[in-house]
């Protein structure tokens, strides 16, 4: 059986069309993976890029795109309302078919020695490549952002896993990493007030006493002039989609708000969503395995 692995970049630009398509190309034209989505959204100044392949083949990918965003994006240039500290920001990979956890944590070691090699960029391991306790949620590691991390290097406990302790001047340091699959899902709210949003971010994320496998912080959508709850949802097996839907909208009717919508960025399993659908429909004694027609057929 052939072995396949996700891997999801995200690149520090969501706007530059030309550039965004300049990256995505070198996925395009590698050998061995497949382009599934990309996504870009203006005001976190982010494209979220999602390819599946062999484990070469995306290696081979990973490597290609991140020299090109290295070339093409300049993050004293940069602004955004998401978190930031690289050009690719962050380079996870994904276990989908025949290929265990453990191999796609040696995938990314190799693929972060590489980018370092090729396109001079620092690279931290995270998630479950992590060299250590404190590395492993992206959160910490990215704390500082760009603007921050040449210090930040050079203290003991934060050296890069490779490239030492000098950043790339304008592409920064890029964290890569194994883990399970993760839901990008974002929620909208009709006001334009982010302290209501970065108020109920608190309240839901794990490190605050929320949910567990939940991360999420306030953002403004300027071109919609609304908040939003930027959320990244680790494992929703844990913590469900719609257990979080729920307390966002119980949370925001404190100030007199309501959800006008939400959003997945990039692919999501299957799963997530039946999830939702068997909750919000009532569904009585629904078998996803069983009753759902596209089990059969794919």
């Amino acid at each position: 059986m052939a072995k396949l692995v996700e891997c999801i970049p995200n690149i520090s630009e969501g706007r530059r069309t030309d550039v965004i398509e300049a990256v995505v190309d070198q996925v395009r034209q590698t050998a061995g993976v497949t382009l599934l989505d990309y996504s870009s959204d203006a005001s976190h100044n982010r494209t979220v890029i999602t390819f599946l392949g062999s484990p070469e083949g995306v290696e081979n990918a990973a490597v290609a795109l991140a020299k090109k965003a290295a070339e093409l994006i300049d993050l004293t240039q940069h602004q955004g309302e998401h978190p930031r500290m690289g050009a690719v920001d962050v380079v996870p990979f994904v276990p989908v078919k025949d290929i265990t956890k453990e191999e796609c944590v040696e995938l990314s070691k190799q693929v972060g020695r590489r980018i370092w090699e090729e396109a001079k960029m620092p690279v931290f391991l995270y998630e479950d490549s992590a060299s250590a306790p404190h590395r492993v949620n992206l959160a910490s590691v990215r704390k500082g952002q760009f603007e921050g991390m040449a210090e930040k290097v050079l203290q003991p406990e934060w050296e890069p896993d490779f490239g030492g302790r000098t950043i790339h001047p304008t592409a920064g340091v890029v964290a890569v990493g194994a883990r399970m699959p993760l839901i990008a899902y974002n929620i909208n709210l009709n006001t334009s007030d982010l302290s209501i949003a970065s108020a109920i971010a608190k309240i839901i994320r794990r490190s605050n006493g929320g949910f567990d496998c939940v991360k999420a912080l306030g953002v403004m959508l300027e071109e919609r002039n609304i908040a939003q709850v930027s959320i990244n949802m680790t494992d929703f097996n844990r913590t469900p989609l719609y257990r979080v839907v729920e307390l966002v909208k119980a949370e925001a009717k404190r100030w007199g708000v309501t959800v006008v919508g939400t959003e997945v960025v990039g692919l999501t399993p299957m799963d997530a969503l039946l999830d939702a659908a068997e909750y919000y429909l009532q569904i009585e004694n629904f078998d996803k395995k069983k009753q759902v027609l596209e089990n059969y057929i794919l």
